[in-house]
């Protein structure tokens, strides 16, 4: 009798252990999922004018984390081959990216695709499929995904990692 009445006693405290309220949901108003968006755009826009400037002043600073991971073969190549420390991202990020918009003789440009923005208060994370091309003709694709945060009430890209499937150049 006695473990009849601790199971149920148990059972009835695993049931309101389950009843519990959900955590609040993130604080985002469609003013800042506007900005948010509004700073995608812009850099759509700063990256095909090759307007260096324009990028820039949508980071929170130069030396954001911007990176794509290598995969596991590409890191077994280049420790093999270069360098045995390498851990996967390279070192140069935003600032290696612009210089190379500013001086790209190709037009470049990268769509967005399935843009989705979850915001909690003045921290957003931005995610989309992407498509990069050099004069129209994609080079890569792959997801995309920004950490933003709100300075001085503008949206900045605190960092930024991608994944990238190369097109086939056969």
């Amino acid at each position: 009798m006695y473990r009849f009445i601790r199971a149920a006693v148990l059972m009835v405290l695993v049931g309101l252990g389950g009843a519990q309220a959900a955590p609040p949901k993130p604080v985002q108003t469609p003013e800042d999922a506007a900005a948010i968006a509004a700073v995608a755009t812009d850099f759509q826009s700063a990256l095909k004018a090759k307007d260096a400037r324009k990028l820039s002043s949508l980071m929170l600073n130069s030396n954001i984390l911007f990176a794509s991971p290598a995969t596991d073969q590409q890191v077994a190549r280049i420790r093999k081959e270069v360098d045995p420390n390498f851990d996967g991202v390279r070192a140069g990020g935003y600032n290696d990216f612009v210089q190379f918009i500013k001086t790209e003789k190709r037009q470049v440009e990268e769509k967005f695709y399935d843009l989705k923005i979850t915001q909690d208060g003045d921290v957003a994370w931005v995610m989309f499929d992407y498509e990069f091309l050099f004069d129209g003709v994609v080079q890569n694709h792959g997801v995309e995904a920004w950490q933003m945060v709100k300075r001085d009430g503008l949206w900045k890209i605190f960092s930024v990692t991608w994944s990238a499937h190369y097109r086939d150049n056969k």
